[in-house]
């Protein structure tokens, strides 16, 4: 409620102001970035803007919403200032910023707006400072003081050297011979300068910031009577090569170089389109070992997966980046991509060694680490990213690595390091035939697979999916992450060792010498011949101590009579296969006598009828066995449940309370009622 009344003022003047209504056009982000640095700066006065500053350098930015809350800017305190908002001033004794600038030519501008140096600069040409004075309409990105000074000294000096060639050029080239405001700077446009019609490239990110050859727009729209000046941070220069002959020309991108050609790529990064390349230098490619590399190098299909995780599908300057974001690539991966304070970070490393290098169709960015894309991995490669390091190493302890590393297609259902967290298993013979058919033939995606679905496994085994409402189960193991999809494969992990089914319901009943009682209640039952054909059954099934424990003449009762023995068992059949990774909080299944269960899991406690089983999952080809330490009984046949009791006891005592209190009214002898009622209060 707090947050809502600190918006409420905002949200009426985005409402009253006249610039959001639905008649008039569209704005684009930098001019509501600006709308809303102007209304957080209102209380100030009129035309007052909320910058942020970073703190401990000059940088300043508009505030967005999101930005204005947390206030970091690449993860960097700031201080929130007030200024003048773009083409006002203040008038002395007044509050805010309530005169527009007065109006004049481009170069009286340029003094107005910051860019001092720039008219120092065009002052030393013969040529250009008439040409900002006189007529016509021109468009200049002019940088800052700050940006001059930043200028390493070599090209300062090569540019003041030769003034009316090296110079002008420079300042031309920040020109554009019309006028153009922010409304049309539109992401990926070109504009031609007015030097040798060179194209200076224009980007518009949503977060409202605009780059001109990746140089950040600090303040726009300046009016002149011959123009309009924006304000920038960077002193830009031509670019007239392509990403392609950036990576031919470049020493450090000589592994770069080849894969590209073998990739056949090269068509893609020389054409038209506005990318970002992250462009791994050799030493990134070093950094992998060499198997995995001439693996890679080696497979036409692999290599294009790697190179297109290595190109976002917009060109993504680095001025933009004041946060994180989800960028996707040609492969169909998404990179964060953020910031720490200079540093550009990648998926959170800071791996990126020169940005910003520009071209004609995009940017490219030098990263020193390798992005291998999944689908470029072996199932080995994809494990060792995963939390099934303990299983793996059982894969190889069995002799099976060579299924796991070469391009066999299948997937590999690995259990999670704290299934073992017991102790791992001793590998032997029957270990290695389980191992195996944790490895089901065929690469499948867990969004394809359907309820009873088989799959077939090395190991010979066919394991079942179940579907529940929030699990995805193959036998007694539930999907525990997202699959990870190989080259050649595709890894599941899961939540515990699989086991496979190894017969029927009897086969497994017969089998277990905890379960003698029940299997000749059952064959007493009529049920052998249910529980041995294909089916869909859940079991609760009572072991000997659970008959034992009910009273000698109540299971003498029950174990002579056919029927009633029927009635009972079948209470402890359900009608579907629910694995206990499917329980949830509570699911009700219906039992082949027609009531229902309570089956609920907690703490990964599985209970029925709120009384916990002894042990879960054992599987079955038709079915699935709980072993429970009591004999269920049907809701029809339980004694008074001892709610009931206690309920029935608190009526009788208030039935008590009530004689005594006749009795104390009519002065009768109080002490037999007194004693009784003490007797019950007891119980």
């Amino acid at each position: 409620m707090a947050l809502l009344l600190r918006l409420l003022p905002l949200v009426l003047a985005l409402a009253l102001d006249p610039a959001t209504t639905l008649a008039g056009p569209a704005k684009s982000p930098y001019q509501l970035v600006l709308q809303h640095s102007r209304l957080r700066g209102r209380q100030h006065g009129p035309n007052v803007c909320a910058v942020q500053k970073l703190i401990g350098t000059n940088k300043k930015y508009f505030t967005n919403c999101k930005q204005w809350y947390q206030r970091k800017i690449c993860g960097k305190s700031t201080v929130i200032s007030y200024e003048c908002c773009p083409g006002y001033e203040k008038v002395p004794g007044e509050k805010g910023c309530p005169a527009a600038l007065p109006l004049s030519n481009l170069y009286e501008t340029l003094g107005v707006v910051g860019s001092t140096t720039t008219q120092l600069y065009t002052d030393r040409t013969e040529k250009l400072r008439p040409e900002m004075e006189g007529p016509g309409s021109f468009t200049i990105f002019a940088p800052s003081n700050d940006a001059w000074a930043s200028l390493p000294a070599e090209v300062l000096d090569s540019l003041v050297s030769n003034v009316n060639i090296e110079l002008l050029n420079a300042l031309r080239y920040h020109m554009v011979n019309r006028r153009v405001l922010t409304d049309e700077l539109k992401h990926g446009l070109a504009l031609t300068s007015m030097y040798q019609n060179s194209d200076i490239q224009i980007h518009h990110y949503p977060n409202g910031i605009v780059t001109v050859n990746c140089a950040r727009l600090l303040k726009a729209d300046h009016h002149a009577t011959n123009g309009v000046v924006h304000l920038i941070d960077k002193v830009i220069s031509t670019t007239t090569n392509n990403i392609q002959q950036i990576i031919e020309i470049e020493d450090t991108f000589e592994t770069l170089r080849a894969a590209v050609a073998a990739s056949g790529l090269n068509t893609l990064l020389e054409g038209d389109g506005q990318y970002t390349l992250l462009a791994p230098t050799n030493e990134a490619f070093k950094k992998i070992p060499a198997e995995t590399l001439n693996r890679i190098l080696g497979d036409p299909e692999a290599l294009r997966d790697l190179l297109k995780n290595h190109i976002l599908k917009s060109a993504m300057c680095a001025e933009a980046i004041v946060s994180g974001l989800s960028l996707e690539t040609l492969q169909g991966t998404t990179l964060e991509v953020g910031c720490s304070g200079d540093m550009l970070t990648i998926n959170g490393k800071p791996i990126i060694s020169n940005k910003d290098v520009l071209a004609t169709n995009g940017v490219i960015h030098f990263i020193e680490e390798l992005l291998i894309p999944d689908s470029a991995k072996t199932l080995f490669e994809l494990a060792a990213e995963s939390d099934v390091s303990t299983a793996i190493d059982l894969f190889k302890q069995a002799g099976l690595s060579s299924h796991l590393s070469g391009n066999e297609p299948l997937t590999l259902l690995a259990p999670l390091n704290s299934v073992f967290k017991d102790g791992t298993p001793r590998v032997d013979a029957r270990m290695k035939n389980l191992l195996l058919n944790h490895m089901v033939k065929d690469p499948l995606a867990s969004k394809y697979l359907y309820h009873g679905q088989t799959l077939d496994t090395l190991g010979g085994k066919k394991l079942r999916v179940f579907v529940y409402r929030n699990s995805l189960c193959i036998e007694n193991s539930c999907i525990a992450a997202h699959d990870k999809r190989g080259r050649y494969g595709t890894l599941f992990t899961m939540d515990r060792m699989l086991t496979p089914p190894m017969g029927t319901v009897m086969d497994v009943l017969k089998g277990d010498n905890r379960f003698s009682m029940l299997v000749a209640a059952i064959q007493t039952a009529g049920l052998t011949e249910t529980l041995n054909r294909d089916g869909v059954y859940t079991v609760f099934a009572p072991t000997d101590e659970a008959f034992q424990a009910m009273p000698p003449a109540e299971r003498n009762k029950l174990l002579g009579n056919a029927k009633e023995l029927a009635n009972i068992l079948k209470y402890h059949i359900g009608d579907e296969i629910l694995v206990s990774g499917g329980v949830g909080a509570l699911v009700r299944l219906k039992s082949l006598q027609g009531d229902k269960l309570e089956i609920s899991s907690k703490n990964n406690v599985v209970c029925v009828n709120k009384e916990p089983v002894a042990e879960a999952d054992i599987m079955a080809t038709n079915g699935v066995v709980y072993a429970i330490s009591s004999v269920l009984q049907p809701p029809a046949n339980r004694p008074q449940e001892r709610g009931d009791e206690l309920a029935d006891s608190a009526l009788e005592i208030f039935r008590q309370a009530a004689a005594f209190s006749r009795a104390a009214q009519s002065s009768v002898k109080l002490a037999p009622v007194y004693q009784r009622l003490l007797e019950r209060m007891k119980h």
